[in-house]
């Protein structure tokens, strides 16, 4: 996202498998840091359907907010798609780690 919160682009840092992804805060943001992005949203997908929140996905999120901060990208979402076009943002819940 831009200074003014518009997309700038969109990439792909994980395929996971049937049960989990493999994702570091540093791999995530490297695209955003090398793009000089202001902030990001982060979205996946959960194979089972269900959209909530994981804990693997709440601690992930809390990490990246914090990494985020430092690295002066704010983390504005993580959206959590399921099935059907549900879905769960977790800034709409107050969960982005009580760095916002």
């Amino acid at each position: 996202m831009d200074g003014k919160n518009r997309a700038s682009g969109i990439n792909l840092v994980s395929l996971g498998s049937l049960t989990a992804a493999l994702v570091h805060p540093r791999e995530i943001l490297k695209a955003a840091i090398a793009g000089s992005a202001a902030a990001v949203v982060l979205v996946h997908n959960h194979p089972s359907g269900d959209p909530s929140p994981s804990s693997e996905d709440l601690a992930l999120t809390k990490r990246l907010c914090e990494v985020g901060d430092l690295v002066g990208i704010k983390v504005l979402d993580h959206i959590v798609l399921g099935h059907d076009g549900s879905f769960r943002s977790m800034a709409d819940e107050g969960l982005l780690g009580g760095a916002r």
